[in-house]
């Protein structure tokens, strides 16, 4: 390194005016225009989205979609003032939170290392020959200039910091409200399951009765009877499946509301979340955007572009303006009094890269590639949205048929059981047949549940995809590239 300073001593009690005082502020001014020379341009981001979905109902319109409330269209207040509590006391989104706080705090003083800068410092300073002693006390101001694109550069790593943080919340709350949906949805299917489940060894536990009573009639052989109660032990079985979920899903959704035990309302069974007759109406491409992963591509490009051009400044020479104040006072001396005195210097500071300037060199050719690789990573996340979209857009679609069709199984059913019925109280069929009929019937709302909970987890699925979720209550601010 070869540093350079031009000092020009004087009393400070010297007034006089100096030439070299003169030319090194015009020397100053003249540096500090080149602070606004331009920055290279950042990089076109061009998500390569579809024109049109390829999976997406025939006939969707294309306007802007607002995202904020999506989950209620499954038509469920208690999941509604849930989702309200989950954002309130996450503890995930908490931190998220407190991380953009200190991205701001930081973003608002990008620029203080440019600033001009005071330091004071005193030392003790001792003559070889031990005949005195001085105690030095001053202060030191430098202004570095922030020349070659250094202060747009350091205000884009700021930005690109602040905008990671900003895309990290808005991730966190798209994870909570698909969390919260998809472990509430789960918890209440569950909960039907296990009361058809019920009904269904209920029913079994008659028919062992009936058979057991005709077997003491001899109108049966004792493998029916045997028939009956392996059915019945399945049906008890089948139980530990939705009680299991139960009690996962409640305390999954615990640890979402930043609780330690669910409350015990959850627990008892309510009715499940459906879309009905929802079907997807608009769905423009450009709603990728609000994808947080996205999003934090996009501000990785910011930052990578900022520290490229750190780098390239680093490239060239730092040029600053400095000053510097001290009084010395002989504290020890054989011979005199104390004294005191001041010195004043002040000048332009030079430092040239010499030895390392290869290595600077190199290192900027590194952020140029890191760059290209923030913007391959952008490319990429846009890509994997696109994806996830198009095939929760297919599953959506195809869910609705199987939905429709099990649906129509289920009334097609609940018919026969209906003609069932009718023939007991006509003492036209026995009771056995009506118990068959119970299962058959418990069977068909099984799968109903079962059809609808998996068009609810793809609904879920597809607005997670799409950067789904609450926009915060304060308006963030606009992101900026400068």
């Amino acid at each position: 390194m070869f540093q350079s300073r031009t000092n020009s001593g004087q009393s400070v009690m010297d007034a006089r005016p100096r030439r070299p005082l003169l030319a090194s502020l015009l020397l100053g001014c003249g540096l500090a225009t080149l602070a606004g020379c331009s920055v290279a341009p950042l990089p076109e981001l061009k998500p390569p989205v579809p024109d049109a979905w390829r999976n997406a109902p025939a006939g969707v319109a294309p306007p802007s979609a607002d995202l904020h409330g999506w989950w209620q269209a499954l038509g469920d207040p208690e999941l509604d003032a849930l989702v309200d509590r989950a954002l309130q006391a996450n503890l995930d989104v908490a931190q998220a939170a407190e991380r953009v706080q200190a991205a701001r705090i930081l973003n608002r003083h990008a620029h203080d290392p440019y600033l001009p800068s005071l330091h004071g410092r005193t030392n003790d300073q001792i003559d070889p020959d031990t005949t005195a002693s001085y105690f030095v006390a001053g202060f030191d101001a430098l202004w570095e200039l922030p020349l070659f694109g250094a202060w747009q550069s350091s205000k884009r790593v700021a930005q690109g910091q602040l905008n990671g943080a900003d895309a990290a919340l808005r991730g966190a709350q798209v994870t909570l409200v698909a969390e919260v949906t998809r472990r509430w949805v789960e918890l209440r299917s569950a909960q039907q399951q296990e009361l058809l489940l019920t009904g269904i060894r209920d029913a079994f536990q008659e028919k062992v009765r009936l058979v057991q009573v005709r077997e003491g009639l001899k109108l049966v052989p004792p493998l029916e009877v045997a028939k009956a109660r392996a059915e019945l032990a399945r049906a008890e079985a089948a139980l530990a499946e939705p009680r299991q979920a139960i009690n996962s899903s409640a305390q999954q959704l615990a640890v979402l509301l930043g609780q330690n035990e669910p409350d015990p309302a959850w627990l008892q069974p309510g009715p499940q979340p459906k879309l009905g007759s929802w079907q997807l109406t608009t769905a423009p491409a450009d709603m990728l955007r609000a994808r947080p992963e996205i999003a934090s591509a996009e501000a990785e490009v910011l930052r990578a572009a900022g520290e490229l051009g750190m780098s390239r400044a680093d490239i060239w020479p730092h040029i600053g303006l400095g000053a510097s104040l001290q009084w010395s006072a002989n504290i020890v001396s054989n011979y005199r009094v104390h004294t005191g005195e001041a010195i004043f210097s002040y000048g332009p500071l030079i430092d040239i890269p010499l030895f390392d300037w290869g290595q600077r060199v190199a290192a900027a050719h590194a952020k140029d590639h890191e760059l290209k690789a923030a913007v391959l990573a952008y490319r990429q996340a846009v890509l994997q949205g696109v994806a996830e979209a198009e095939v929760a857009m297919g599953d959506l679609e195809q869910l609705r048929g199987r939905e429709q069709a099990t649906v129509q199984a289920a009334q097609a059913v609940q018919t026969t059981m209906d003609a069932l019925n009718k023939r007991a109280e006509l003492k036209l069929s026995s009771h056995l047949d009506v118990q068959d009929g119970i299962v058959e019937n418990r069977r068909a709302q099984l799968e109903v549940i079962s059809a609808v909970a998996a068009r609810d987890l793809a609904y879920v699925s597809l607005y997670k995809a799409l950067g789904g979720a609450p926009m915060p209550a304060e308006a963030a601010p606009p992101r900026s590239t400068e």
